[in-house]
C-alpha cells in the first residue's frame, strides 16, 4: 500500500488586510485572524480537528466555520441527529464572526418594519416579525446556556437620532412597532437620553427597543466551536474548497489535503463567499467593508464626561450608520462603513473618518489612543434581506447569508433553519427569505462599485447636510 504523504498540518499564513472577495479567487489557505479586539481578548482558541488529511465520506458538509455554519452544525446534531463536517479555509471563525461589533438586535437584514410592509404587506411583515422574535429567544437561550461563555450585556437597543430631522421618522417607526406589531419600543428625548443613558452629543433623542444584547464576538464563536464538537461535529481548518463536482448525486469537494464526499452541502460563507465556489451564490451578495476601532480603557473622568450608563448596543440613524458600545473592560468600541475595495482598506483616511465620528459623539475622547483597529466584509444582499434557501430542489445544496450587518443574533436562527432544510424536513414557516433565492445582478456586481462610490457621497450629503 502506498504511503500517504499529505501533510497533517499546514504552515500558518499571515493575515491579508487587502483581501477582497470580489477580486480575489478565494479567502486564502490557513490565514491567521484579523487583529481584532475579540481575538486579542478571547483567550486560547479552542481545539479543532485540523486540516483534511485524506479522502473521506461524510453525510453533510458545511462550508464556513462562522456563526451560521456552527449554528447549523449544532442544530443538525441536537435536533436531527446529523453530525456535520465543517470545512474552513483558514482559522476557526475567521471571517465576519470575529470582525463584527458584537451587537445583537431584533433584526435580520437592513430593512425596517415599515419597509417590510411596503415590500410584502402587513400580514407577511407580521410573520417576519414573529420570526425575528423567535430568533432572539433562541439566541438568548443559547447564550444563557452553560455551554456558551460570551459576556452578554442586556438592556435593549438604542437607535439614536443623529439629527433633529430624524426624530419624526423614529417616532413614526416606534408607533408602528407598538400598534401594528405589539412591540414595546419607546421614544426618548435628548434630555432623558443624556441624563439616564448616554451623553452622545450628536443625539437629538432615540428609539429604545427592549431586545438588544452586546456579546464578546470572539468568545461566542469559540463557544459555538466547543459546543459543535461536543455534539459530534468535525471542524477542519486550513481546508479551502478548491474544486467541486457532483457525481451520481454525491458532492466531491477537493481540499489541499484530500477529497471530501458528501450527500449534502450547506454554504455559510457570508461576505467571504468566493465568486467561483458555486454558481448558485456567484454575484448574489455585494460585500461591503466595515471598519472598527477600540480605544484604551477610559478613565473615570472620561466615563463621566461621556455619561455612559449602559452597555447595550447603540446605533445611529445615518445610512452609513455608526454602531458603538461601552465594553466590559471600560473601552469604547465604534464601527462604520469603510473603503470600497480591499486594496484601499489600509488608507488612513478611513481610520480618520471613524475617529471623527467618535469625537463628534464624545468630545472628551478626542485624540484618545486606540488599542485595536480592524475591518471586515459585510454580506449585504442586493435587496437588503437575507435568504436561507435551497436554490435547486433537485440538488442538495443550501445556503444561508445576506444579513447585512445584523447576523450576530439572526445567524443562530438561520443555522437552525438551514439545518431544517438540510435534514429534509423543511422550514415550517413560509416567508420570502425562505422561499426565494438571493437576487443576482449577474456580471454587473463588480461594476456596482462605481455606483457604490456615488451612493456613499449621496448618503454623506443626505446624512450630514441636507
Amino acid at each position: 500500500m502506498a504511503q500517504d504523504l499529505r501533510p497533517r498540518h499546514w504552515p500558518k499564513a499571515t493575515y491579508d488586510p487587502k483581501y477582497d472577495p470580489i477580486i480575489d479567487a478565494g479567502p486564502g489557505h490557513n490565514r491567521d485572524h484579523a487583529p481584532t479586539y475579540w481575538i486579542g481578548t478571547a483567550g486560547t482558541p479552542p481545539e479543532d480537528d485540523g486540516p483534511v488529511s485524506h479522502d473521506m465520506d461524510v453525510d453533510v458538509v458545511i462550508i464556513g466555520s462562522g456563526y451560521t455554519g456552527l449554528s447549523t452544525a449544532i442544530h443538525l446534531a441536537k435536533e436531527h441527529g446529523i453530525k456535520a463536517t465543517v470545512l474552513e479555509a483558514n482559522t476557526v471563525a475567521w471571517g465576519c464572526s470575529t470582525r463584527n461589533g458584537g451587537q445583537a438586535q431584533i433584526s435580520s437584514g437592513r430593512l425596517k418594519r415599515s419597509q417590510w410592509i411596503e415590500r410584502w404587506g402587513v400580514d407577511t411583515a407580521k410573520m417576519m416579525h414573529a420570526e425575528v422574535c423567535e430568533a432572539f429567544e433562541l439566541f438568548n437561550d443559547l447564550i444563557g446556556s452553560d455551554d456558551i461563555d460570551c459576556d452578554p450585556q442586556t438592556g435593549g437597543h438604542y437607535y439614536i437620532a443623529h439629527r433633529a430631522k430624524v426624530m419624526p421618522k423614529l417616532e413614526k417607526e416606534s408607533k408602528l412597532l407598538n400598534e401594528t406589531f405589539g412591540y414595546g419600543s419607546r421614544i426618548l428625548g435628548r434630555e432623558e437620553l443624556h441624563e439616564e443613558h448616554v451623553k452622545d452629543q450628536e443625539a437629538h433623542g432615540a428609539m429604545w427597543e427592549p431586545d438588544g444584547t452586546c456579546i464578546h464576538a470572539g468568545k461566542l464563536a469559540f463557544s459555538y466551536i466547543r459546543l459543535a464538537r461536543k455534539l459530534g461535529a468535525k471542524i477542519h481548518t486550513a481546508s479551502p474548497v478548491m474544486g467541486w463536482v457532483v457525481k451520481d448525486g454525491v458532492h466531491h469537494l477537493t481540499t489541499p489535503g484530500g477529497t471530501v464526499r458528501a450527500r449534502a452541502v450547506a454554504l455559510a460563507t457570508a461576505g467571504y463567499t468566493p465568486p467561483g465556489l458555486n454558481h448558485r451564490t456567484k454575484h448574489r451578495l455585494m460585500p461591503i467593508l466595515s471598519n472598527s476601532i477600540v480605544t484604551r480603557p477610559l478613565t473615570d473622568e472620561e466615563l463621566a464626561e461621556c455619561g455612559i450608563k449602559t452597555h447595550s448596543p447603540l446605533t445611529d440613524t445615518r445610512t452609513l450608520r455608526h454602531y458603538y458600545r461601552l465594553l466590559p473592560d471600560g473601552r469604547m468600541q465604534i464601527g462604520s462603513r469603510s473603503a470600497i475595495t480591499g486594496r484601499d482598506a489600509e488608507n488612513p483616511k478611513h481610520l480618520a473618518l471613524l475617529r471623527t465620528g467618535l469625537h463628534r459623539k464624545f468630545p472628551a475622547l478626542t485624540g484618545i489612543d486606540l488599542d485595536y483597529s480592524w475591518w471586515g466584509w459585510v454580506d449585504v444582499s442586493h435587496d437588503m434581506m437575507p435568504r436561507i434557501f435551497q436554490p435547486d430542489r433537485d440538488r442538495t445544496v443550501y445556503y444561508a447569508m445576506g444579513y447585512g450587518g445584523n447576523g450576530v443574533m439572526y445567524s443562530a436562527q438561520a443555522g437552525k433553519r438551514l439545518a431544517e432544510l438540510v435534514s429534509g424536513k423543511g422550514i415550517p414557516v413560509d416567508l420570502p427569505i425562505f422561499n426565494s433565492p438571493l437576487p443576482s445582478h449577474g456580471v454587473l456586481t463588480p461594476f456596482r462599485r462605481l455606483g457604490q462610490r456615488f451612493m456613499y457621497h449621496w448618503y454623506h450629503l443626505n446624512d450630514e447636510i441636507l
